[in-house]
């Protein structure tokens, strides 16, 4: 079962690259292990500073009924990507987060690779389950306000989905846009 459960997560995740035989095969037999992979198709890629990305890592998989989404843990940029559903129109702001979507390329280990320097913390199950914006949203905002306590420097007063009037965003507040319309999600 474990095999065919591997074959399915390792065509899903082919899928996104230019030639998915030979990712699947430089998974299987390459020198490298990694491949090049296409983001903005099936998935978006929120990257976020790794001390914070672990930590919402871990808030994610306690969750109840929460099935996570994948997510790649690369030590040697020191940094965790998340993989969400692709949303051209929005815009994630916070200190060290960068979103990756059309046009942008991430390489990632074959789906069973859990040690490494670039590996997945929560590999992909090939059914498409991808981690939900709101979700992360707030696992973001909670663990960037505990590590600012843990710090030593206070937590913003209030979480907002929207920046300042300045549009300047301060101290570790995580903040999701979307521009259609015009105006922030509410």
């Amino acid at each position: 079962m474990a095999l065919m459960e591997w074959t399915k997560s390792m065509e899903w995740l082919a899928a996104a690259s230019e030639d998915p035989g030979a990712c699947k095969e430089e998974w299987q037999n390459g020198i490298t292990g990694v491949a090049l992979l296409a983001a903005g198709r099936f998935w978006d890629v929120l990257i976020v500073p790794e001390q914070l990305g672990l930590r919402v890592a871990d808030l994610l998989e306690e969750l109840p009924l929460l099935e996570p989404g994948p997510s790649l843990l690369d030590t040697r940029r020191r940094h965790v990507g998340f993989l969400l559903p692709p949303e051209p129109q929005t815009v994630w702001i916070g200190t060290g987060v960068r979103l990756l979507g059309a046009g942008t390329w991430i390489t990632a280990p074959a789906p069973h690779c859990r040690w490494g320097t670039l590996r997945w913390l929560v590999p992909p199950d090939g059914s498409g389950t991808l981690t939900m914006p709101e979700v992360l949203e707030v696992a973001l905002q909670r663990c960037a306000d505990e590590l600012s306590r843990l710090q030593g420097r206070p937590a913003p007063s209030g979480h907002s989905r929207t920046a300042s009037e300045d549009g300047q965003v301060s101290g570790p507040q995580m903040v999701r846009q979307c521009a259609v319309r015009g105006y922030p999600q509410p």
